[in-house]
């Protein structure tokens, strides 16, 4: 089991040291620039934070492989390497700080999103994480590029870049000046799946009992995928991330 250090020192903040801090209020990394939630590194004099795991005790020479790319060596980087654009080959979205670059084959990841696990569980059914779609995604209804999770009956599918757009588009608070006793107050929940799916199945006769175990498989899903996109794929988190969901 990996020791966690209540404190660290970290070359990217090296004014004060930065202690270990758990949270249920979505916080942006200062390294990946991307939303987080558990465990956290903190600077409190300067409000500097990083992920626990994925971007804060990642040595800067690390090298890491990942399944879907075989061929590839991910190396660890502070900031984008080269002065193009780059994408996540993960979740399709910017690039704009700490990542894992394979510089022979020019793939780019997020920390948490290379920490993604190949399989996650709702407490009761099994979610792959899957290269490319086979079916379309139930939030979009597409079959675009990016990474997916899907159920073990092959029947729900999930592009991580669109878990990301309702994580955007329902916490922008958490980014503004707003005082955080009013953030719960706000629009910091991830809408309930329940009406996409539906859409998505149609209101066919005979079909209710389908579409309402599809959506009662969507409720516990998106709760475990956002989890593990914001760096903390733990039982706890889910559950609090429930709160967030829309009834």
């Amino acid at each position: 089991m990996m020791k966690i250090d209540k404190e660290i020192s970290h070359p990217t903040h090296p004014l004060h040291k930065l202690k270990l801090e758990y949270t249920e209020i979505p916080f942006n990394c200062d390294g990946c620039k991307e939303a987080g939630i558990g465990l956290k590194y903190r600077c409190q004099q300067c409000e500097f934070d990083l992920h626990d795991k994925a971007c804060a005790v990642a040595p800067p020479t690390s090298i890491i492989h990942h399944p879907f790319y075989e061929k590839c060596e991910f190396q660890f980087h502070y900031n984008p390497p080269g002065a193009a654009r780059r994408i996540c080959d993960a979740c399709r979205k910017d690039v704009l700080g700490f990542v894992y670059h394979c510089k022979r084959c020019g793939f780019d990841l997020h920390p948490c999103c290379a920490n993604l696990p190949q399989v996650l569980n709702d407490g009761e059914y099994n979610l792959y994480l899957c290269l490319k779609l086979s079916s379309s995604c139930h939030r979009c209804g597409g079959k675009g590029h990016g990474w997916s999770y899907r159920s073990h009956c092959k029947t729900y599918h999930l592009h991580v870049s669109c878990v990301k757009e309702l994580l955007v588009e329902n916490w922008q608070a958490i980014y503004l000046n707003v005082d955080k006793n009013k953030v719960r107050e706000m629009q910091t929940r991830i809408p309930s799946l329940e009406g996409t799916l539906k859409n998505y199945h149609g209101h066919g006769a005979g079909r209710g009992g389908n579409v309402s175990k599809c959506c009662q498989i969507a409720g516990g899903a998106v709760r475990v995928i956002v989890s593990a996109i914001l760096g903390d794929p733990t039982a706890i988190i889910a559950a609090v991330v429930a709160g967030f969901i829309s009834k």
